[in-house]
């Protein structure tokens, strides 16, 4: 059975920090590529970052630049969104998704990724 299951959401203010995890089971451990994206309400899901390979190569969008970080963990195969100075618009339901991706360019395109969880919702407060 495969299975992403994120965790970490809730509320924070604005300035503020939360950090994501996401873990992986069955076919998804062996993924190459894990991504986070994110869907604010009434908004398309897009993409914020990603990681590749096990030397662990990261993209982030640039609107989250300098704020959010990804880390992957290869001994648990649990990747990590780190999320600083938080602003009111990263208010979203944050997905983590895993994939087979060759291409680099390929990691912000929601459809390159065959797994997702279920979504753990962030609010955050001015």
């Amino acid at each position: 059975q495969v299975g992403l299951v994120e965790s970490g959401g809730g509320l924070a203010q604005a300035g503020g920090s939360l950090r994501l995890s996401c873990a992986a089971s069955g076919r998804t451990f062996s993924a190459n590529a894990r991504g986070w994206f994110r869907a604010a309400p009434g908004k398309d899901r897009e993409f914020v970052a990603a990681t590749q390979n096990s030397a662990g190569s990261t993209i982030v969008a640039a609107s989250v630049k300098g704020r959010f970080t990804i880390a992957r963990d290869n001994d648990t195969n649990t990747v990590y969104l780190q999320m600083d100075r938080l602003k009111v618009e990263d208010t979203a339901v944050y997905y983590c998704a895993a994939g087979f991706i060759s291409q680099s360019f390929m990691l912000q395109r929601p459809s390159s990724y065959h797994s997702w969880g279920q979504g753990t919702r962030v609010t955050v407060s001015s």
